[in-house]
């Protein structure tokens, strides 16, 4: 007997809701972004929000608004979270609002030109620390993974092996 909890049906209903909470931490990033930077010192940042808002690469914004923030909405339905063909499609429009989001910011960020001018000192301080952190989380979970899970030596293990079916003949 199959338990509730290994339903196949169960499984995708979990996943459209995963879907729908990602659909949903997108929303709030969108929402976020595009209300702290006009406010910003910067004329860059409001420049960016309209660029992306009434510029020539607008259509693609809204498209990546429709498929990574609209269309999961659907998901809220029991029906649409239980059908397989619904939620193969909106996989897939998932996945190309992904890819326009990552177009959306190349493209808009090499359209124009935002070199530093002649002369211009640039001080590494938040990328460094950044750097820096990265590095000593990397070698404390180096340490931690050799401390719960010790390396064991192949050679060692052959000789083993090769005692105890020794030992059982």
């Amino acid at each position: 007997m199959v338990s509730k909890t290994s339903s196949p049906l169960r499984h995708l209903d979990n996943m459209a809701k995963v879907m729908l909470a990602t659909g949903l931490i997108v929303a709030y990033g969108y929402s976020w972004n595009s209300s702290c930077r006009p406010t910003a010192a910067t004329s860059f940042d409001v420049f960016l929000v309209q660029q992306r808002l009434h510029g020539p690469y607008a259509p693609f914004y809204y498209a990546l608004i429709l498929c990574n923030i609209l269309l999961p909405q659907l998901l809220w339905s029991f029906k649409m979270r239980h059908n397989v063909a619904v939620l193969f499609i909106m996989s897939i429009v998932v996945n190309i609002g992904m890819w326009l989001e990552r177009f959306v910011i190349v493209v808009i960020s090499l359209t124009r030109d935002f070199v530093l001018p002649p002369g211009a000192v640039i001080a590494p301080r938040f990328g460094l620390a950044t750097f820096i952190g990265t590095m000593g989380m990397f070698v404390t979970l180096i340490f931690l993974f050799v401390r719960v899970l010790p390396a064991i030596s192949i050679a060692e293990m052959r000789e083993l092996v090769a005692e105890t079916t020794e030992d059982e003949k």
